[in-house]
């Protein structure tokens, strides 16, 4: 599929871009070439080809899940103005 200038400044025009003549027969080319590489990728055959999710293959390093610091909640809420319930208590800024 090929752009023209004119689909190129029809284009521009319902995304309220102004764009000169010489632009839009540049753009035209550049959407065209666009769509020839689409084209292309879409002709290749991947049908047996798996997905991958990364293209090496890695595994995640994960750390051990244990708590590495103490719970300082109790601590922190002391110094809080208004607290209830373990949450802090902000005045109302919205109406």
């Amino acid at each position: 599929m090929s752009l023209t200038k004119d689909d190129a400044e029809k284009i521009a025009h319902l995304a309220r871009l102004h764009i000169s003549e010489t632009e839009a027969t540049e753009v035209a080319g550049r959407v065209t070439d666009i769509l020839a590489l689409i084209d292309k990728m879409q002709s290749i055959d991947t049908e047996n080809v798996e997905p991958l999710a990364h293209p090496f293959d890695a595994v995640q390093k994960l750390r051990p899940d244990i708590v590495t610091e103490k719970d300082q909640r109790d601590d922190l809420q002391t110094l809080a103005p208004l607290s209830q319930d373990g949450l802090y208590l902000v005045p109302k800024v919205i109406e």
